[in-house]
């Protein structure tokens, strides 16, 4: 297994700078993971550093919070995908979730799925896994697996508790086959990374990502 191809190497936090921005996309290149996930504002100058590599630009919406109106989570998809993003990682509107009020989170979802499709471009709903009841994550992977996303997304890293290898196996014991898992938050180790993997994630969020590629190099050599 080569976890280079799993990683999403990521900067998200509010003070990114573009210095920033440019190394995440030269570390991309290098270690040619399966994408970067960066901040809206910088959709279109990492879309220019990657141009020619496999490497995909995701952004993010509604982060972190996720509770901004539909409308303007849809505006935020439109200006992304116009700036050339591959892919979305929208995160949920976790006040309706946890005021029970899953004929809006329906809503949304039906809302925002044509814009996506209908340009070809991937995404990824973030559940915020960890701070959902057990009762909240079954009901999201029923509702967004009938939704036909690609993606469920364990963690925006701003809650309390980012990915676990638990929750990813509730997930993928949940999910249609044709819905992968994204696990984020907290991964900072090659070891942890690969116990996500085995447990379904088929992406993972990392900024800590070349730290996990040099501990992959090393116990390959240790190996």
């Amino acid at each position: 297994m080569k976890i280079n191809h799993y990683i999403d190497h990521t900067i998200l936090k509010p003070t990114t700078l573009i210095s920033e921005v440019e190394k995440i996309c030269a570390e991309a290149k290098e270690f040619r993971f399966a994408a970067v996930c960066i901040p809206p504002p910088f959709v279109k100058k990492s879309k220019e550093l990657l141009q020619g590599t496999d490497v995909k630009v995701a952004t993010v919406i509604g982060f972190p919070f996720g509770y901004s109106a539909v409308e303007a989570k849809l505006a935020e998809i439109l200006l992304s995908m116009v700036d050339g993003a591959d892919e979305l990682d929208v995160v949920i509107n976790l006040l309706a979730i946890k005021n029970n009020d899953w004929l809006y989170v329906s809503n949304e979802i039906n809302h925002i799925m044509p814009l996506v499709k209908t340009k070809g471009k991937m995404i990824k709903i973030i559940i915020e896994s960890g701070v959902l009841t057990e009762d909240e994550l079954l009901k999201c992977c029923e509702l967004y697996g009938a939704a036909g996303i690609d993606f469920l997304k364990t963690s925006t890293g701003y809650a309390e508790k980012g990915a676990t290898v638990e929750a990813v196996r509730i997930m993928r014991k949940n999910l249609p086959a044709n819905v992968q898992i994204k696990a984020s938050g907290g991964i900072r180790t090659y070891d942890f990374a690969r116990q996500l993997i085995d447990a379904g994630a088929t992406r993972l969020g990392c900024s800590a990502s070349v730290a996990i590629i040099n501990q992959e190099a090393s116990s390959k050599a240790d190996y």
